[in-house]
Parts: C-alpha cells; sequence; structure tokens
C-alpha cells in the first residue's frame, strides 16, 4: 500500500514529496487559491504588471498571499508567475517580457510613443521631427530672448537653454540658477515657445517642473537613480541623454527607472560617448539612433552639438540624424560663439541655425517626416 502525503489542498503519494510533481501540484494549487481569492477581494494595494513576469520556484509560490494583490518584500518583481495571474478575474492574457526593461521597451508598447509638450502645442515621436535649439548657458535675460526669437524665426520649436550647469571644473560658470529659469520663462512669454532645461538633483525637481516644459537629465546623471526616479513622479517630459560612456542598454534601463515610476513622457537622448578618438569631443554615436527606435516605443533625440564638439560637423551629423530617423534634434546656438561662457566651440551662429534649417526639411521629407513648424501666434492666444 502507498502512503499518502498531505499537500496545501490534495493528497499525494509520500514519494512525491520532494520531487518535481509535488512542485507542479503545489503550484497549481497556489494558482487556484490566488484566482478564488481575486474573486473575493477587490482591495488591491500593489499589482504586478503581467508583463513583469518570470518562472519561479514552488516555495516562493507557496509563501505569497493568497488575496487579491500580490506583495513582495524588496519589490522583486521577477518572483510571480504567469500562472497567478491568468487565473485572474479580468486577465485575458499575460505576456512575459525577456527583455531587462519591461516598460521601455517595444515588446511592451509596439507602437511609438508620442509625447505632448506645452498642452500639445509641440509632439515628439510622430511624423515631425522637432527642433530644439538655443545657448547652452542662459547668460542674461536679453541674451536668452534675442535667441529665441532668432531659433523660432528660423523654425525651431522649442528653446533650449541650461540655467543650472554641471561643469568640469568647480571654478567654471555654473549657471545663473533661478535667475536663469525665470528668464527662460520671460522668453517663452515672448515667443511662445516651450523651453527645455537641466536638473541636476532630486531636491531641484519640483521647482524646475514649476518653470519648464521639458525635463533634461544630463549624461553625467543617467544613473542618478534618486533623480531619475523623483522625475518619474513628475508628469513633465523628461530627456534622458546618455552616459559618456553609458551602453544602450544602460541608457533604457536608467529609462526604465523613470517609467517604472509613473512618467512614461520618456525621451531618450544620444549625445555622443568617449572613445580613444581624440579628433572630435565625443564620438557620436549615429548607431544608436535607429537601435534605439529598434528596441524602444520612446522618441529619439540627437545632439551632435555635444556629440561631435565641433560647430563645422553639426549640420552634417543633424542631417545625418534626421536621415537615421531621430524624431528630434537639440542644438546650441549662440550670437556669439567665441564669446559664449561655456560650449562656444560647438555653438552654431544664428545664421548658421538659418540655413541648417533650411537644409534639414529636404532630408526629413526623404525618409517621410517633415520639420515641425512653431506655433502660430494665433493658435498661442
Amino acid at each position: 500500500m502507498r502512503t499518502m502525503a498531505r499537500t496545501r489542498s490534495s493528497w499525494v503519494p509520500t514519494s512525491w514529496a520532494s520531487t518535481r510533481a509535488r512542485r507542479s501540484a503545489v503550484a497549481r494549487s497556489a494558482s487556484r487559491d490566488a484566482a478564488a481569492a481575486s474573486n473575493r477581494s477587490r482591495n488591491r494595494r500593489s499589482l504586478v504588471s503581467t508583463t513583469t513576469c518570470s518562472p519561479v520556484s514552488a516555495s516562493a509560490i507557496t509563501s505569497m498571499p493568497t488575496s487579491g494583490s500580490i506583495e513582495l518584500e524588496g519589490r522583486d518583481l521577477t518572483r510571480v508567475t504567469r500562472e497567478v495571474f491568468d487565473q485572474m478575474e479580468g486577465v485575458m492574457h499575460t505576456l512575459r517580457i525577456q527583455e531587462p526593461y519591461k516598460l521601455s521597451g517595444r515588446t511592451a508598447r509596439p507602437d511609438n510613443t508620442l509625447i505632448d509638450v506645452a498642452e500639445g502645442r509641440v509632439r515628439i515621436g510622430g511624423a515631425e521631427v522637432v527642433v530644439m535649439a538655443g545657448p547652452c548657458s542662459v547668460e542674461s535675460r536679453e541674451q536668452i530672448i534675442e535667441i529665441a526669437h532668432a531659433v523660432k524665426a528660423a523654425g525651431a520649436t522649442v528653446l533650449r537653454g541650461g540655467a543650472f550647469k554641471p561643469r568640469t571644473s568647480p571654478y567654471d560658470f555654473q549657471g545663473l540658477g533661478l535667475k536663469g529659469l525665470e528668464y527662460l520663462a520671460d522668453a517663452r512669454e515672448a515667443t511662445g515657445l516651450p523651453f527645455i532645461t537641466e536638473v541636476m538633483r532630486e531636491e531641484q525637481v519640483p521647482m524646475i517642473a514649476e518653470y519648464a516644459d521639458i525635463l533634461q537629465i544630463g549624461a553625467r546623471n543617467m544613473q542618478n537613480y534618486g533623480l531619475l526616479q523623483a522625475v518619474g513622479k513628475q508628469s513633465k517630459p523628461v530627456m534622458l541623454k546618455r552616459g559618456i560612456s553609458g551602453t544602450i542598454r544602460e541608457l533604457l534601463m536608467c529609462a526604465e527607472y523613470i517609467v517604472s515610476n509613473g512618467n512614461y513622457n520618456v525621451m531618450l537622448c544620444e549625445r555622443g560617448i568617449r572613445t580613444y578618438e581624440t579628433a572630435t569631443r565625443n564620438t557620436f554615436d549615429l548607431n544608436a539612433v535607429p537601435v534605439l527606435k529598434e528596441q524602444s516605443h520612446l522618441p529619439v533625440v540627437a545632439d551632435p552639438s555635444h556629440g561631435t564638439g565641433l560647430r563645422e560637423l553639426v549640420p552634417s551629423m543633424s542631417r545625418a540624424a534626421v536621415a537615421a530617423g531621430a524624431d528630434a534634434l537639440i542644438l546650441e546656438v549662440h550670437p556669439d560663439p567665441d564669446a559664449a561662457v561655456s560650449d562656444g566651440r560647438q555653438s552654431l551662429t544664428l545664421e548658421d541655425f538659418a540655413s541648417l534649417m533650411k537644409s534639414l526639411g529636404r532630408v526629413a521629407e526623404a525618409v517621410d517626416h517633415t520639420i515641425a513648424e512653431p506655433a502660430l501666434a494665433a493658435e498661442l492666444a
């Protein structure tokens, strides 16, 4: 006679006690318990997305709560099986995502993400290529307003400018801070252009979000996870720059920190990486544009100003980035680059920027895109 051993809800032979069959029985039982409990409880405190599941041991399953919610210590979302969700009421289908970037990858969202800026005045990620332009640093109210008018006249739809500047040397110009934000807001008021500016620290996020239309995470802060989580709790769009030596996978994992905190309005920016090459400031990784477009649904921004560090190379690499599929460009422009307080060597003159904008349209048309145009004054009223 075979003896029987008790599992959670059935009798099985003792010979199964430490075998795969017993573990399968336990797993099936736990799944049934979770399904039944989901019909009884609607007080779900923390649901795990069905797109974040990986295999799990039977012992881990049996330790899970049998309520409608799945709570795991340390938020280890890899310890949940698909079966737990397959049995829940209202779940039609679960999808296991193998990529580590669960939410920013194309498996989770095959269609491109479209990001509306300034209540829809500018849309990034569609058929129109958006051009963001302005100085590296806001130097004065007069300077930023002059540049804003000039880049808008040439066709830019977003103004860029740094109020807080992370510099290699602590003795270099660090930005005007809050006063710089106020000047950027004045330029927006004067021209109607929304603006993007960099946030450097967690405690700056609420203040800068009050002013800026787009929050920029600079290359030096790509892996500042606390900062990424902080902007992830904001509703404002975020442009995440690739780190100086960051891989594409690392960039996408950093975007995951933002998206997993609730903010899907994330743009990925290729701004050049550090290699052994010394002819340019950085090596502009043009490959990154189509690779990111293939692997992620998030819009891709190209920054040939930092990517090359040389203003004479910026026009050709801007056109190349559009041809490669970039959703937006971010360019540094200054009325007198040689007198700029920062990054003058890579800044276009106002005339050179206007000339570049005329040529971008032809390239965009060749790849079935157009260059976005600034909103008319009547549309802003």
